[in-house]
């Protein structure tokens, strides 16, 4: 959902070079993470765009990589281990330190996440970490090789076939997983942790997310993936999860910058790459989608043009009736504002006057409807429409505005 996306390459722990994409945000960067992907998986996983592409859209970029001999990464898999994994993290943590600015948030995807856990005592910067599946124990992975393990057992090496994909696995894979003590790592994280685990995962069961929860210090954090599967395959579960991840970190990151500078401030919008229409907006500390609905060829993942003009108006006009009340110390119930937008004849327009009626052509109509809970005081009643006229962006909207524009062309 971000289409300043750079693609890079470091050097992993044995030289390799290792395909890395960054997802950046459009606007300010409040800080980096690092994302460590499942077992045989790659930096191109659905779930981990989807995860990578909303953080951004929070302000937080991304550095996503290929474990060495897997992806578009250099290196043999054979060769690699549950440690190498944890050296190639700190390799990633070192580019982004020497090139960025160190990873403040480490994510985890299964065996990925089991990674980051065992790596989080080693980059001090981190401030917060999140696992997805991960396995309570690194050597849970061996459960996936079958009658594979016995021939690795004895003859040292074997070919093994994980999701419909055959990798070569040695002996010293083997041994090297079943050496790891996650447990010991977790209790010394001594770093708020987010445990996301699907009920229904087949490949890592419910219970190593309670393993995890039980072994970790608070502050700690358990959700339940419900009825999502190992690789959150479907775009909703990865949406989710994406979603739960990039509120829950808002806790531990600095707050957002506004956007422009004082005294005056703006509202910066930028294409995402995304769609024909999506746009990705910053207005102060706030960030959000603005789009099209998918009828008219828009992913509908934020309000339209003229939907933001609608919620201007309702905002304001309940705020403004807040305002009156508060001052005049009335009783007012809660306030509800719907407004609805149209293009309709001016000859039709029943508000509009005699000249404007006569001048043809098209209008643009805002119908508000006004509800207030409970009882209203007769007086006030007639009340309510005048001083929602009153409304700075009712008054804006009736007004001519003037609108200067500037082109500026960046190289």
């Amino acid at each position: 959902m971000t289409s300043n996306t750079q693609r890079l390459q470091f050097a992993g722990h044995s030289g390799a070079t290792l395909a890395a994409r960054l997802d950046l945000p459009n606007g300010q960067i409040r800080a980096y993470a690092l994302f460590a992907h499942c077992f045989t998986c790659s930096k191109d996983l659905a779930a981990a765009r989807r995860i990578a592409a909303d953080l951004a859209r929070e302000g937080v970029a991304v550095l996503r990589f290929d474990f060495t001999g897997l992806g578009s990464s250099e290196g043999e898999f054979a060769s690699t281990n549950f440690t190498s994994n944890v050296a190639d993290l700190l390799s990633a943590a070192d580019y982004l330190r020497d090139h960025f600015q160190a990873p403040s948030v480490l994510i985890g995807h299964s065996l990925g996440g089991a990674a980051v856990l065992a790596v989080a005592k080693d980059i001090p910067e981190v401030r917060a970490v999140a696992t997805i599946g991960a396995p309570a124990d690194a050597g849970h992975v061996l459960k996936n090789f079958g009658t594979s393990l016995e021939e690795i057992e004895r003859s040292g090496e074997a070919e093994v076939d994980l999701a419909g994909r055959k990798f070569r696995v040695t002996k010293q894979f083997v041994e090297d997983v079943r050496a790891q003590r996650l447990s010991e790592a977790v209790a010394a994280l001594k770093k708020p942790l987010l445990i996301l685990h699907s009920p229904l995962d087949e490949t890592v069961a419910i219970e190593n997310a309670t393993n995890i929860f039980l072994a970790a210090r608070h502050p700690k954090s358990f959700v339940s993936l419900d009825t999502a599967d190992h690789l959150l395959t479907r775009p909703e579960d990865a949406a989710f999860a994406a979603q739960v991840i990039s509120g829950w970190l808002t806790r531990y990151l600095a707050a957002d910058t506004p956007q422009g500078m004082a005294p005056i401030e703006h509202v910066r919008l930028t294409e995402t790459g995304e769609g024909k229409f999506q746009n990705m907006a910053q207005a102060g500390r706030h960030r959000l989608f603005a789009d099209e609905p998918a009828h008219v060829g828009g992913l509908d993942s934020g309000p339209s043009p003229y939907d933001f003009l609608s919620i201007a108006l309702g905002a304001c006009t309940s705020m403004t009736l807040r305002l009156y009340a508060d001052h005049k110390k009335l009783q007012l119930g809660r306030i509800s504002v719907d407004v609805s937008h149209a293009k309709s004849h001016a000859s039709d327009c029943e508000e509009c006057t005699e000249s404007e009626r006569s001048s043809g052509g098209r209008i643009d109509r805002f119908e508000r409807v006004i509800s207030v809970d409970g009882e209203v005081p007769e007086d006030l009643r007639g009340k309510i429409a005048e001083i929602a006229g009153k409304c700075p962006v009712h008054r804006t909207l009736e007004a001519v505005a003037k609108i200067a524009t500037v082109v500026e062309i960046r190289k």
